[in-house]
């Protein structure tokens, strides 16, 4: 106990009280009744023992709170275990192993069946499955071949393959999970500052109470002794026929030891470091710990569309020109022209009408001159004219009338399509088709959080009547739509100023601004293509249904911390009166003020029984 004793001492010295002070004061007025009763009073009782098995006890529940402390914590440790330690490195022709920390970016590594691929990386040979689990909480192994990406640490199975590292030490995608849950588990959500702030003015208080037990019962013990008498005969312990002092020292100890500000501070730490460790096992990244108050809270649940609720792999679906006129290019030409001005473009849908020009056989040429218009279009210089291509509202401010192909539009959307108009030389040629792939899991996820009693909202640059189409087929309640990228984060204020509390799910790449403007931002991907610092909560797996466990997660974590609490509180304001009438012994008080903290700890430790795995929703 000389630990608990110079702590206390130290602390005193700084002029404040922990709970080390209450112990040191409990027992250091049981030890010194030994002395007293041999050299000075032969009258007062010796609790010298008592003190000894004070400090045993206390002792021993604090070896028990570290091994449940130290198994809340677990999630850190596993994580770091995973981490590979050396990489076989292909260089001048042969292999070499190395250690970890001397692979650098660019380096060419020989990864065998069973092994650790060492760093993140991209396959430049080779084919295999690849178990990510460790990283996405997915069980089913993933095909990996050339040009593939993989993460640092996941287990090779099946193939040998070679991989050339992309980002190594602190920057694989490993590390920075490590440390987003370590910054989680460190932070305080807005209860936990309230528990500390009352835990501050804990231990002075429990010093007065103290101090005002032992005057009550060396000056009118008649007031406070009615339960005393009441369970004399009962409870062994309790004398009343001892002298004042001796019942005063007895109930002074027992207030000192048995009132428990640890259980306090334990109480939403512990929690939290439970959940935000599960949640990562199961691909939920807690960035900032505040989060998991937040998301509990939220009523509204923005998606942003492509990407998110969708695949993000356009494909060209339909080819229609113009009626009949001058400008009409027929179908072939149409799709040359549209190919033509998107053959810069990187946009997805870009990217998809060029692809699927290449399918049905046009030849590609390249513009003169290329210039992309932000959630509109694109303009390119073809042949000494001027191709424009892009949405409704693009092509009519550019003095375009799209009203010949309505009916073909009108068609496309109903279908949730996106429809892209041609024009060339400021006359319309005709209009393209283009659609994503709903991911799997988009309606489950969407059915799942209204029965939460969540309303769900989509966010799109799409027409109203493309995404109308969408939100119907997922069941999706509010539809945002025609928003520009930039205009997103205007679109969530505005949701805030409603009263609503948002969580805004995104990619975190051109909807970065939005995230950080709702009360919860969910970056969602797949695995090293995540923009990680983007949310306050990582979605690892690219899958909807994990927005579902990251709210589940957030409740039931919550819901641990205000158990703990409450029973810190309970726990305190029933034990500490209960010392003070003098019915508590202080071996007593002292055993239960320990359990206290196990109690909390073990409590919190519960919550690595629950399941969040986003898997589970896309069975139910």
């Amino acid at each position: 106990g000389l630990d608990t004793y110079r702590n206390a001492l130290k602390t005193i010295g700084h002029g404040s009280a922990n709970m080390n002070v209450l112990i040191f004061l409990g027992s250091f007025a049981s030890f010194v009744t030994g002395p007293a009763k041999i050299s000075v009073a032969p009258a007062i009782l010796n609790y010298a023992g008592v003190g000894a098995m004070m400090m045993a006890f206390h002792l021993t529940g604090r070896y028990i709170e570290a091994r449940a402390k130290g198994r809340a914590s677990q999630a850190i440790s596993r994580l770091m275990e995973l981490e590979a330690d050396t990489a076989t490195v292909i260089e001048d022709g042969g292999e070499k192993e190395v250690p970890i920390d001397r692979v650098e970016e660019g380096n060419l590594m020989k990864v065998r069946p069973g092994e650790r691929i060492p760093t993140d990386g991209v396959v430049v040979d080779g084919e295999s499955s690849v178990d990510e689990s460790m990283a996405t909480g997915e069980s089913t192994p993933v095909h990996k071949e050339e040009g593939d990406e993989v993460i640092g640490s996941t287990v090779n199975q099946e193939g040998a393959l070679t991989v050339r590292a992309t980002q190594v030490g602190e920057d694989t995608f490993l590390s920075q999970v490590i440390e987003m849950v370590e910054e989680a588990q460190g932070t305080k959500v807005p209860i936990q500052r309230f528990a500390d702030k009352v835990t501050s003015y804990f231990v002075p208080a429990v010093l007065t109470i103290a101090l005002t037990t032992v005057i009550l019962w060396l000056t009118v013990p008649k007031w406070i002794d009615f339960l005393a008498l009441t369970l004399e005969g009962t409870l062994p312990w309790i004398n009343l026929s001892l002298s004042p002092p001796m019942l005063a020292i007895f109930a002074g100890i027992a207030t000192l030891v048995i009132a428990c500000p640890c259980a306090l501070g334990l109480a939403t730490p512990t929690a939290l470091m439970v959940g935000s460790g599960k949640g990562a096992e199961n691909g939920i990244l807690i960035q900032k710990g505040e989060a998991i108050q937040a998301l509990k809270d939220v009523d509204t649940v923005v998606f942003d569309k492509t990407g998110t609720m969708t695949k993000g792999e356009m494909s060209l679906t339909d080819v229609a020109p113009a009626p009949v006129s001058d400008s009409n290019p027929g179908e072939e030409g149409t799709l040359k022209l549209a190919a033509a001005a998107e053959y810069n473009s990187e946009h997805p849908i870009g990217r998809a009408i060029v692809e699927g020009s290449q399918e049905n056989g046009v030849e590609l040429q390249e513009p003169e001159g290329f210039e992309a218009v932000g959630g509109k279009g694109v303009r390119a210089s073809l042949d000494g004219g001027e191709v424009t291509v892009g949405n409704r509202n693009f092509l009519e401010e550019e003095g375009i009338d799209p009203s010949p192909l309505e009916g073909t539009l009108e068609e496309w959307e109903n279908e949730g399509k996106t429809a892209i108009l041609v024009a060339k030389d400021g006359k319309l040629a005709g209009a393209v088709a283009v659609a994503d792939t709903l991911k799997e899991d988009t309606i489950q996820a969407v059915e799942k959080l209204k029965e939460m009693g969540l309303e769900t909202a989509m966010i799109t640059g799409d027409n109203l009547r493309t995404a109308n189409a969408i939100a119907e087929k997922t069941g999706i309640t509010r539809v945002l739509a025609e928003v520009l990228p930039d205009e997103k984060a205007d679109e969530i204020r505005s949701l805030q100023e409603e009263g609503k509390r948002v969580a805004m799910v995104g990619d975190g790449i051109n909807d970065a601004p939005a995230l950080t403007q709702a009360d919860v931002g969910v970056a969602i991907g797949t695995g090293t293509d995540i923009a990680i610092e983007s949310g306050e909560v990582v979605l690892v797996r690219g899958e909807l249904s994990g927005v579902v466990s990251a709210v589940e997660l957030s409740e039931k974590t919550f819901d641990k911390i205000k158990q703990n609490l409450w029973w810190a509180f309970g726990y305190n304001t029933v034990m500490i009166p209960l010392a003070v009438l003098g019915i508590m012994h202080p071996l007593f008080a002292e055993g239960a003020m320990a359990m206290s903290s196990v109690t909390v700890v073990t409590n919190a430790n519960r919550l690595k029984g629950m399941n969040v795995s986003p898997e589970k929703y896309l069975k139910s």
